[in-house]
């Protein structure tokens, strides 16, 4: 963590949301895996805020980004690590309408990072797309809030609050981009299904508390008194899923679809 503090930012809304998610960037971070092969890596929602940090501490030697915007666009994004200048080219583009503007297999790895919670029309073009421009046996790293954490179930139990995570839009400001409410969290289970569905074999998968939320605990021991399932109920999930072509993919998913 100390290390991703070396990251230069100016004060404003990107170093309040730098400062507030550092732990969740920082586990993210170590489960990166190491490049063994093409050393190409993409970060999807690149906010170059671990993005600097995947050549120097997971050995890929091409990092691409990727941001909303039009297709067929790149930007020149530059972040600044203890006064070290990195560059990264940043490619736009529609992850849920448009065809990733990649070849099937250029990358060893993917990062889908706090985005599929975003996801207004076809989280499954999304998947399936990141799939495609894997290569075989590549790892997609997706992480998201829980929408079946011990803090969903407790605000869904008192009524008063709305049991996703997050569920704040924002107020338009002139001095920053556009920012996307969440639409849709998921639970552990639906994104391991989403995954599956997409073609991936999932490698791991598991939960973490979020700071901040620690007065929703003892609903563990009501799940479980109650004879509920009660893994898995951390507010943040992390889900390192691997690339393979052999196993059958499902377009549209029931759970996630209506007809």
């Amino acid at each position: 963590m100390e290390q991703l503090r070396g990251l230069d930012m100016p004060d404003g809304v990107a170093r309040i949301y730098f400062e507030g998610h550092l732990p969740r960037l920082a586990r993210t971070l170590t489960l990166v895996p190491r490049s063994q092969s093409s050393g190409r890596i993409l970060e999807l929602g690149c906010y170059m805020q671990i993005t600097p940090f995947l050549s120097k501490w997971r050995g890929y030697s091409d990092v691409r980004g990727a941001y909303e915007g039009p297709l067929g666009r790149t930007d020149q994004r530059v972040a600044s690590v203890r006064g070290q200048r990195v560059e990264i080219p940043v490619d736009l583009f529609d992850a849920e309408r448009d065809r990733f503007p990649y070849d099937d297999g250029h990358f060893e790895t993917v990062l889908a990072c706090e985005l599929i919670e975003h996801l207004l029309r076809d989280p499954m073009h999304f998947l399936m797309e990141c799939g495609r421009v894997l290569q075989e046996g590549g790892r997609l790293l997706l992480t998201t809030p829980n929408a079946s954490s011990l803090t969903s179930v407790a605000r869904a139990l008192h009524g008063y609050e709305n049991p996703q995570v997050y569920s704040l839009y924002h107020r338009p400001r002139a001095d920053a981009p556009a920012e996307f409410p969440h639409v849709r969290e998921y639970t552990p289970f639906e994104l391991q299904d989403a995954l599956q569905a997409g073609g991936f074999a999932i490698e791991s998968l598991f939960t973490e508390p979020i700071a901040g939320f620690e007065g929703h605990r003892a609903m563990w021991n009501f799940l479980e008194r109650s004879g509920y399932n009660n893994s898995l109920r951390g507010e943040q999930i992390y889900c390192v899923a691997v690339k393979r072509s052999n196993l059958p993919v499902t377009r549209y998913p029931r759970f996630l679809y209506s007809d």
